[in-house]
């Protein structure tokens, strides 16, 4: 479910025509729902009630400082993979012990960042990252509670960019080895190992993988205990996959992923941490453009956007599906004819989708890219000197700009000429 539907003829964000926004603030521009976010959020919430928990929102998948607040003032965690992801949920008021710091290569100076900010956990990926953040701790006199990422290779059965949980990935370390490891952790300085980490990806459309996973879990836990670790908390990590088609069937509810968890590790008395990120925003987005030009090709009609692949680059990138649909709501059974949606950049990749269906357009109509709240602005750029997208949010009937379109002089601004040019 989200707050995109047709009013009075047209689509709206909640009670806000989107006609409205792209009269004041432009297009391309970004429109998140405030009420689809606290839903969604809720859910998952819900779907762990039966244990202690905390949903760590997986700030990769939309960083804007007031989706961040918003979700933290909801009593969200933050899971982040960045010295920038943590600067920004500190700065959107979330306490470091709400945060579980993850990613691969994490450096000495964002463990530092963590170390000095507050951190509720870090998620260590290998051996050589647990030795250095052994080492920077002690000298800082300090101790951080860690969990390490098992590898368990299970196929999570999605796209292979997005799958991190196979033994060819290049996450966690195998879980094989997952005994040794913990032996290692337990006798370094500075380290309090509380717990075990998993991801098997995203997009999962199919609980299956998870159970698989969680069903190792359970057993590596128990063995981590019989070997004397105080295994206290579970981080299962996020994925639970989205409708980006609404005439798919719908993947599995919240309640139904926490039901599962419930049944592989509800009996080891742990803690549980999961990091959903595009179940909770993914559907509370949307992509709003403009039409520039319907160009007539060979046995085949473009209709050429004003957003492009540097605002929206899932398609590109995966060869990932959005529903386009028109603001303008189109009368029952009104023809529809396919349509090749592109943007302007200069790049054959610039299409959005072929043959989509949609009704006559014209130059200046409006179209709005569905679930477009994860994986879309975060992953925006300035290719071909491109302002980068806006965004804004929702909440009833009003609605504000939560990170603005910059300038060309902006942009311009950002780059410098030595002197000897």
């Amino acid at each position: 479910m989200d707050h995109f539907n047709y009013h009075r003829g047209e689509l709206c964000a909640e009670d806000v025509p989107l006609t409205r926004i792209a009269a004041q603030v432009g297009t391309p521009v970004y429109v998140y729902s405030a009420a689809t976010l606290t839903r969604h959020f809720g859910l998952f919430r819900q779907a762990l009630a039966w244990t202690d928990h905390l949903v760590c929102f997986a700030v990769k998948s939309n960083s804007n400082l007031a989706v961040l607040k918003l979700l933290g003032d909801l009593g969200a965690g933050m899971d982040v993979v960045s010295g920038g992801e943590y600067a920004r949920a500190r700065a959107a008021g979330v306490p470091g012990d709400r945060i579980v710091f993850s990613g691969v290569g994490k450096t000495v100076a964002e463990m530092r960042m963590a170390i000095e900010g507050g951190i509720r956990q870090v998620n260590l990926e290998s051996e050589p990252e647990m030795r250095a953040l052994s080492a920077l701790a002690a000298s800082m006199g300090a101790v951080v509670p860690v969990a390490v990422r098992v590898n368990p290779d299970v196929d999570a059965r999605t796209h292979e960019k997005i799958a991190t949980g196979k033994s060819e990935n290049k996450f966690g370390i195998p879980i094989a080895r997952a005994a040794e490891v913990y032996a290692e952790a337990a006798a370094l300085p500075g380290l309090q190992v509380v717990g075990i980490d998993v991801h098997i990806g995203s997009q999962l459309t199919d609980l299956e993988p998870f159970r698989a996973a969680y069903a190792k879990v359970a057993d590596l836990t128990r063995t981590l205990r019989a070997d004397g670790h105080a295994i206290s908390r579970l981080d299962l990590g996020g994925g639970l996959g989205i409708p980006y088609r609404r005439d798919n069937n719908a993947p599995p509810l919240p309640i139904e992923y926490g039901q599962v968890i419930r049944e592989t590790v509800g009996d080891l008395g742990c803690e549980i941490e999961i990091e959903p990120g595009r179940n909770i925003v993914g559907n509370a987005g949307v992509l709003l453009s403009q039409v520039i030009y319907v160009k007539q090709g060979e046995g085949r009609d473009f209709l050429i956007v004003d957003a492009a692949m540097n605002d929206l680059a899932r398609p590109a990138m995966y060869g990932a599906h959005h529903d386009i649909v028109p603001v303008a709501e189109p009368a029952v059974g009104a023809p529809v004819r396919p349509f090749d949606v592109v943007g302007p950049v200069c790049e054959s990749g610039d299409t959005f989708q072929k043959g989509a269906e949609l009704p006559q357009m014209a130059a200046g109509d409006l179209i709005a890219f569905r679930s477009a709240g994860a994986y879309g602005a975060v992953m925006a750029s300035e290719y071909n000197s491109r302002p980068l997208v806006p965004e804004v949010l929702v909440s009833g009937d009003h609605f504000a700009v939560i990170r603005a379109r910059p300038t060309f002089e902006e942009m311009l601004a950002r780059d410098s000429i030595p002197e000897w040019l």
